[in-house]
């Protein structure tokens, strides 16, 4: 089951939440220091680490699943966030060049259509980033917190659901070293503390991150292909796209076929 979106935006509100935050955000950017010229999606409740590629990327946007909620962000800027059904989202074959899952992959409720749908608006050579509650973690345990929800995985489980999806991971790492408590001294150290226990202590960080890159050797199932979307009525927030002036992308968001299927 999904955590509500009013739950996780309460959570990243909060001292630890901010905490946990800040830790993503710098994971986050170590991994893609420029995105610039790229489609950048987040899916589930990516907010904690989008902020860093609005003005960078050539468009940004948010996919919250119905079943999750959504809620509108930016807060002071144009909305980028979409409601979507887990497997059929309004984007483009091939629209986005850059992943992100975050509180997404552990809660889907179906997890091989769920990551091929993410395979299929992947474009060839794209890259995925799964942020999931570490199986070996301590923050699994706190079930108050968005990451005791959920599937927990090791990297090792990790790597193979993504490579038994037609992703091939790239590297592996751990955050949130540091055990889910809100005393004020743990967080005013958390800057010095965290490198530390991440080098003595890396397999007991609360996530789990890998990078995949989508693989084009193998054929998604039929049985896992999703509807078509056509690109006759394009949503304001591809209107409003910048266009490269020697390459014309397609469309990022388009109204999905009534009839047609692949």
């Amino acid at each position: 089951m999904r955590t509500d979106v009013e739950h996780l935006r309460a959570f990243y509100q909060t001292p630890l939440g901010r905490m946990a935050r800040r830790r993503l955000w710098e994971r986050v950017r170590g991994r893609w220091t420029n995105v610039k010229g790229m489609r950048v999606a987040g899916v589930g409740y990516p907010v904690p680490v989008l902020p860093q590629f609005i003005g960078e990327a050539e468009r940004v946007v948010a996919l919250m699943p119905a079943t999750q909620g959504v809620h509108r962000w930016p807060r002071h800027e144009p909305n980028v966030a979409l409601q979507v059904e887990e497997v059929d989202w309004p984007l483009a074959d091939s629209a986005i060049d850059r992943l992100i899952l975050l509180h997404a992959l552990e809660t889907a409720d179906q997890l091989r259509p769920f990551l091929r749908e993410c395979w299929r608006v992947l474009a060839p050579g794209g890259r995925l980033l799964a942020i999931v509650p570490n199986r070996s973690g301590l923050w699994t345990l706190r079930e108050s917190i968005p990451y005791g929800n959920g599937r927990p995985y090791t990297g090792r489980q990790l790597r193979r659901v993504l490579r038994d999806n037609l992703f091939e991971p790239l590297a592996t790492e751990e955050a949130l070293h540091l055990p889910p408590a809100t005393g004020p001294a743990l967080l005013r150290a958390v800057t010095y503390v965290e490198p530390l226990a991440a080098r003595y202590f890396g397999q007991f960080g609360g996530v789990v991150i890998v990078e995949a890159e989508k693989s084009v050797g193998g054929t998604v199932p039929a049985l896992y292909r999703v509807r078509r979307y056509k690109p006759e009525a394009v949503a304001q927030i591809a209107r409003s796209a910048r266009t490269s002036p020697t390459v014309r992308r397609g469309p990022l968001i388009v109204q999905r076929s009534p009839t047609t299927r692949s």
